[in-house]
């Protein structure tokens, strides 16, 4: 059986699957622990049965990260997570994405983005 991972990465163009792999890389090296799959036509990686970071491809150009707490909206009431480097934008106190315009971009934050994966899991793993 094919695995579905390679399967979506077969399909991109040379850029994106760099920028992609570069992303994977990152966020294995930070949380070796998670499952990768495709979900929401994706790379997503949980932990145990819950989704904390999908990857994606930007419309424009890039890349995306997203951290989150599964699915479906959690009650946000009583969560922190602090992001002292801001390299996300916060739609909500459990949602961050990450973009990254060009692989220079990412290649610069790379460290920074590893640490906040880390992180993420750390505060999203207390309260499974």
């Amino acid at each position: 059986m094919v695995d579905a991972v390679e399967t979506w990465l077969a399909a991109l163009d040379p850029e994106n699957r760099a920028g992609v792999d570069r992303l994977r890389e990152i966020v294995r090296a930070a949380a070796p622990e998670l499952t990768e799959t495709i979900k929401w036509n994706a790379p997503n990686f949980a932990d145990g049965d819950q989704d904390r970071v999908t990857l994606g491809i930007e419309r424009k150009g890039g890349w995306r990260v997203v951290l989150h707490r599964g699915a479906t909206a959690q009650d946000a009431s009583g969560f922190a997570f602090d992001d002292p480097d801001g390299l996300a934008r916060w739609p909500s106190p459990d949602r961050g994405v990450v973009t990254f315009g060009s692989p220079a971009a990412l290649q610069a934050n790379a460290a920074g983005l590893e640490g906040l994966v880390r992180r993420w899991v750390e505060a999203t793993r207390k309260e499974i």
